[in-house]
């Protein structure tokens, strides 16, 4: 959420309740509300389809990223802080922190569904003081008035309520996350019978998760407690922990484990009988505990890491890794000399994908561990857990800016609408940064292989010139001379994002770029989409789509290049194919002996589902109204009248009315067939420009300024008016007006025609 102003923003741009201390202040937060109402502005989840050429077709380990960033919700339109940007990798995300009850904000939530990436929040208990929610969890609020059983019973054990698991399975789904993690760390005063208690909430939680939530819904337990109710972690699983883990959807074990557990860990899930276990328990629902900062962990964390993930070995043995505190990368340099973003990025970078030079060294911090253990030079995180695309672009639109949730500008169809000196973090705004060009791009000589040696390439992030957001990809070429008979003219084909596409469906394919040159070269681009299947021998049918003849040329020197493509395929199996997006990039040079370098810069890259037929109606989305209501305030000398917040309404167009055609009652073609792929909205633009009289004026939307963007808060259609994001102007004036401008999933920016304004006077 970029907002115009550096300081001094109030708790009007942030979240409702966005977590909770207690479990009373849960009940109290419950009982004020007449209504939850689900926050529809949240994306929900969609799943990774099953995709020829991708890990889902090997039982291989997955991914879990534990959060655990300066105790959670740092997140500033004013400053920037960590993100995380390898979603390719992870299959399930944890935001962590130490409240009772920590919910992921929406920007977060987000940022995980549009990779596929599931995302779940924490319940915690820990320290003496959570003894009694502990209790409470399984009994449930209980009344002032006197009462017990109505008649004694000598046998009757600890019982359990289902009351907080109905109401963490419904937060769950009004806030659109996916499950919890279960941190249970203090002993169970109750032991046995509290214990086996415990077990039952937890089936009992995760049968409400999937009522409310999914089947994907999720419930991890987090190695603690014992059976006998003692706090004893056991850095894996075994005989005295595992009746935690059967009623759980998975097993996260503590990290601070000898190097042969985790064998021993996989070897005891092997042993046990599963046949009369309610639904069978695999090596990928065990989670094994790697902490990022090495406190006790193997290896030492940090660039140590690969140590310990070579004894969980994910990609053979089949268990699953759970990282614990990956922004150390940002926490533990940070107060360095020299010390920037970039450099973080570039830190961070390292420690997933490797250097960015090939073969470059990697040093590794010496690890005291104990006793000795062999182990070869650094591997990045990466090398240890398969790449998946994001879901299907026909279930999910696929639409990148290239963003990783931090800027210093705010850029809008190449326009720079806003700058700010302190930079701005939003992860709402968090899109793929190019799967594909990281840590450095891989080339191919375009029509066959040629003799000489590919151009050197390199990626990077510019953050000073972007198409929409804050963010460009510039991939830098430098090519060699050559004095090849045919070098006047080569030609590469550059990957950049990863898809996974359906055989025989129609797709539609946006990307917007420009060029910057260095001497006397032409380069000559176009759009493209690849199978990453080696055994599968079919190209794509791409087609360009062609443009209106009244089409304006684009602002900043951007292109857009449109194209349909289709892989012309059936397949019975139901599996997607693997592929990619990229370019093919043709260099002309009327001096091939001389080396030449130029670079590429992308805005954006979208991808989506065409109609099933072009005769289909297509439904566009606009802003039809919107209104405003004043904050009211206790100190007339510091009230605003311009501050409050901003609510619009939104809808569909079905365009120009057709003339009709039908020939008779009996005509089997109908008027019209709407078609059903909807667009939506990711977020919207807020301008505002002041009346210099009360009665109004005519004002052009181009004229006003900027102030912010939707998405820190996760409300639908609204937009928290501050008073530090209104610009001086404003002060003082007679009446203001606000626009409100969509940007749809597609990447499409609403033309001023299909926006909407509301007036406001003072």
């Amino acid at each position: 959420m970029p907002l115009r102003g550096d300081f001094g923003h109030t708790q009007l741009v942030t979240e409702d309740a966005p977590y909770f201390t207690t479990l009373t202040d849960l009940d109290q937060w419950i009982s004020s509300k007449s209504h939850i109402a689900k926050t529809r502005s949240v994306l929900p989840y969609t799943s990774r389809r099953a995709t020829e050429g991708s890990s889902d077709m090997i039982a291989s380990g997955r991914l879990l990223v534990c959060h655990d960033y300066k105790g959670g919700y740092t997140e500033s339109p004013t400053a920037p802080s960590y993100t995380f940007n390898f979603w390719g990798y992870c299959d399930t995300f944890i935001y962590f922190a130490h409240h009772r009850i920590t919910i992921p904000p929406f920007g977060w939530i987000n940022a995980a569904h549009r990779h596929g990436v599931k995302m779940l929040g924490t319940l915690i208990f820990e320290h003496t003081e959570s003894e009694a929610d502990c209790l409470r969890l399984l009994v449930g609020p209980l009344p002032t008035a006197r009462t017990g059983p109505a008649k004694s019973n000598a046998g009757m054990t600890l019982p359990v309520s289902p009351h907080y698991a109905r109401i963490l399975a419904d937060l769950a789904h009004q806030r659109g996350f996916d499950g919890y993690l279960l941190n249970v760390e203090v002993p169970l005063r109750g032991g046995v019978e509290q214990a086996r208690a415990l077990t039952l909430w937890i089936a009992l939680l995760e049968s409400e998760l999937k009522r409310a939530v999914g089947p994907h819904a999720h419930v991890l337990w987090y190695d603690s407690v014992i059976v006998d109710g003692r706090l004893a972690w056991q850095d894996r699983l075994n005989s005295i922990n595992v009746p935690f883990f059967l009623p759980s959807t998975g097993f996260f074990s503590n990290y601070t484990w000898p190097a042969h557990y985790p064998n021993a860990t996989a070897q005891y899930l092997l042993s046990l009988d599963q046949t009369s276990l309610p639904r069978s328990k695999g090596l990928q629902d065990l989670y094994i505990g790697v902490d990022v900062w090495g406190r006790r962990s193997h290896g030492g964390g940090g660039f140590g890491l690969y140590k310990a993930l070579s004894h969980i070995d994910p990609k053979s043995l089949g268990l699953s890794v759970a990282l614990f505190g990956h922004a150390w990368t940002w926490e533990s340099e940070q107060d360095k000399p020299g010390w920037s973003w970039r450099s973080w990025w570039e830190y961070e970078r390292k420690l997933w994908l490797g250097p960015a030079v090939a073969g470059e060294p990697v040093s590794v911090p010496p690890w005291d561990g104990q006793p000795e253990c062999e182990h070869g030079p650094f591997e990045p995180i990466c090398n240890f857990f398969s790449r998946r695309p994001p879901p299907n672009p026909a279930d999910l639109p696929f639409f990148t800016t290239f963003s990783p949730g931090v800027g210093w500008s705010w850029f809008v169809r190449g326009v720079r609408v806003l700058h700010k000196e302190h930079g701005w973090t939003d992860v709402d705004k968090c899109t793929s940064i190019g799967d594909m060009v990281f840590p450095r791009p891989q080339l191919a000589w375009e029509n066959g292989e040629r003799d000489e040696a590919l151009p050197g390439a390199t990626s990077t992030l510019s953050m000073e010139d972007a198409w929409l957001g804050g963010t460009s990809l510039v991939i830098s070429f430098s090519v060699p001379g050559s004095d090849a008979e045919d070098a006047f003219f080569r030609c590469v084909w550059l990957p950049i994002q990863s898809l996974s596409i359906t055989p025989g469906k129609s797709y539609r394919m946006s990307l917007i770029m420009k060029t910057t040159t260095e001497g006397a070269v032409d380069i000559d681009v176009g759009a493209a989409v690849k199978s990453l299947v080696p055994s599968l021998d079919v190209d794509f049918e791409i087609s360009p789509v062609p443009s209106s003849s009244d089409q304006a040329p684009l602002p900043g020197g951007w292109s857009e290049f449109l194209v349909d493509f289709k892989l012309p395929i059936q397949r019975d199996d139901g599996l997607d194919i693997l592929s990619s997006a990229g370019l093919i990039v043709g260099f002309a040079c009327e001096d091939p002996t001389q080396a030449i370098d130029f670079a590429i810069h992308i805005g954006a890259l979208s991808v989506y589902a065409n109609p099933a037929s072009p005769e289909h109606t297509i439904a566009h989305p606009k802003v039809i109204w919107a209104d405003f209501s004043p904050q009211p305030s206790t100190d007339s000398r510091a009230s605003n009248p311009f501050v409050g917040p901003l609510t619009w309404g939104t809808g569909l167009s079905l365009g120009p009315v057709p003339q009709l055609t039908l020939t008779s009652a009996e005509d089997p073609k109908p008027s019209w067939v709407l078609e059903d792929n909807i667009p939506r909205f990711l977020y919207f633009n807020v301008y505002v420009h002041a009346h210099p009289t009360a009665e109004g004026t005519a004002v052009s939307p181009e004229q006003a300024t900027f102030i912010g963007t939707t998405g820190l808060d996760g409300r639908e259609n609204r937009f928290s008016i501050d008073a530090a994001c209104l610009p001086p102007d404003v002060v003082g004036a007679k009446a203001v007006r606000f626009f409100v401008q969509g940007v749809t999933d597609r990447g499409r920016v609403l033309e001023w025609e299909d926006c909407t304004f509301v007036d406001v006077y003072a």
